[in-house]
């Protein structure tokens, strides 16, 4: 049952950040679910070898860095799904900033 509401809240969260910035688009609730699921994978997968590869200039930036591996993990997902837009690097970092503060928020609420 966790997965399902984290499944939920991560919807909301895209749906809530696509409304908030305007270079993000989504067409549809199925697609924000889409949306949700691939960027869960791609979190899950994908972001951690990023982050052990980009370690030294992770150390050099103090850990902002960690901010543009979220945002390219958000534009990649853009470049995958159809219906999902992202028009540059800054929107895909206030996407991917959005969606974890909504995400926390709703967290504390379902928790």
């Amino acid at each position: 049952m966790g997965l399902i509401v984290r499944l939920i809240v991560s919807t909301l969260a895209v749906l809530v950040a696509s409304k908030l910035i305007s270079g993000v688009h989504v067409d549809t609730t199925t697609t924000a679910i889409v949306v949700a699921i691939v960027l869960g994978i791609l979190n899950t997968f994908i972001r951690p070898i990023v982050q052990i590869l980009a370690l030294p200039i992770t150390v050099l930036t103090l850990g902002l860095f960690y901010f543009v591996i979220n945002a390219l993990m958000v534009y990649f997902a853009s470049y995958l799904i159809d219906g999902f837009d992202v028009s540059g690097i800054i929107a895909a970092l206030l996407f991917s900033f959005v969606v974890s503060i909504v995400q926390s928020i709703l967290g504390i609420f379902l928790d």
